[in-house]
């Protein structure tokens, strides 16, 4: 008497860069324009591939028996303002069948939107809209494409490297409005005087002008 489950055996751990060649061959020979090159980096395998190709490669990914990637582990993205396409979006995927992970990267830029893969793994709903809301990376046919860490009314994306250092408003939660306000930074004058050997007593030089100050 069974309860219907068939439980199938697991393939045996493939690593070593020789399996991962060799597992990048074969996608390259299935997928072939899609992917513009791979790499093998810290026994893992990384596909660059066309960003109008990503529900296509992630889909052969997940269904291809040889590779199994059904576990969707999370989006990233990396921000290379030199560049022309200046923004990474990084897919990770796990297969528990053949104990493999693989990384799949494509570029864009501030405009360009890439494909939406919640068709392929409805989990990357929340990972795209936490990209899109961190580094400002668009993603067509996404069906809910806000913000979701950061306020709503804020301005920029934070983990963009042009995002200023020093900024001019300042976010606090206003008790009478009920809500998150933006106020104009206000310092006092005691601190933006710093005596950097000291962390606990101010300034005791004369800064350039104060003698003439004294003078008058």
């Amino acid at each position: 008497m069974t309860n219907g489950i068939t439980i199938r055996p697991h393939t045996e751990a493939v690593h070593g860069p020789g399996a991962l060649q060799a597992l990048g061959d074969r996608l390259a020979e299935a997928l072939g324009p899609a992917v513009t090159d791979r790499v093998i980096a810290f026994d893992e395998l990384t596909l660059i591939v066309e960003a109008a190709e990503i529900v296509r490669v992630l889909t052969h990914l997940r269904d291809d028996p040889s590779c199994a990637f059904r576990s969707f582990v999370d989006i990233c993205g990396a921000d290379y303002p030199g560049r022309a396409k200046r923004f990474d979006v990084v897919y990770h995927l796990l297969s528990l069948r053949h104990n493999q992970r693989i990384r799949v990267k494509v570029q864009t830029d501030e405009a360009t939107p890439v494909p939406s893969v919640i068709s392929v793994f409805p989990a990357a709903n929340w990972y795209e809209r936490e990209t899109y809301d961190l580094y400002g990376i668009l993603f067509s046919g996404h069906p809910d494409l806000r913000r979701l860490l950061t306020d709503y009314g804020f301005e920029g994306h934070p983990l963009r490297k042009d995002f200023p250092l020093t900024g001019f408003v300042e976010v606090r939660y206003d008790q009478d409005e009920a809500r998150v306000v933006y106020e104009p930074v206000k310092l006092t004058q005691e601190f933006r005087n710093f005596d950097f050997l000291s962390p606990w007593e101010g300034t005791d030089y004369v800064l350039p002008g104060d003698e003439k100050a004294k003078a008058n």
